[in-house]
């Protein structure tokens, strides 16, 4: 789900098998990306994967570095890292978000040669926007608690507002 203007397009890894097989982004019942989004205040409720659309309502969207679909996001090589990245940056220049969200610090350093990548704002941009790195809301990435991992999507939408404020001269389009 992407569309021109977005105030964060999200970018997954890549389809996980659930994914592939309902065509919704982080269908895996285990996987917290869609709580993580409602308690972080970016959605007015928590969607489904097959509500996804209902993001783009909220300015915002969801893509994946890699359109290849696994089992594990381990079973993918850094080829295909890099050559999604740069597929990604080109989608970034057509779509214009005002921020790109990479969900997973290693998929994100893998694909934008960045081994010094962190959680968090970063200082480069991607195809004209600026660039968050958030944690992989897998289950298996359980050292990132819930309420954790709902902080620094909330840390993105307080800077992604910010950004929007200042892009409407001080009035706010909201969500």
């Amino acid at each position: 789900m992407t569309a021109e203007g977005l105030r964060v397009l999200f970018c997954g890894i890549n389809p996980g098998l659930m994914s592939a097989a309902t065509g919704h982004h982080f269908a895996r019942p285990g996987n917290r990306f869609w709580p993580a989004l409602h308690a972080s205040g970016f959605t007015p409720r928590q969607l489904r994967p097959d509500e996804e659309g209902e993001l783009l309502a909220c300015g915002l969207g969801i893509t994946n570095v890699v359109q290849r679909a696994t089992a594990r996001a381990d079973e993918l090589s850094a080829e295909e890292y890099r050559e999604g990245g740069t597929l990604l940056e080109e989608k970034v220049r057509r779509l214009r978000p005002l921020w790109l969200a990479v969900v997973g610090v290693t998929a994100y350093r893998i694909a934008f040669e960045d081994r010094a990548a962190r959680i968090g704002p970063q200082e480069r941009e991607i195809g004209g926007a600026r660039v968050w790195v958030l944690p992989n809301p897998s289950g298996l990435n359980a050292h990132w608690t819930p309420a954790a991992m709902a902080g620094e999507f909330g840390n993105l939408r307080a800077a992604a507002e910010a950004d929007e404020h200042d892009a409407d001269g001080g009035r706010s389009r909201g969500t």
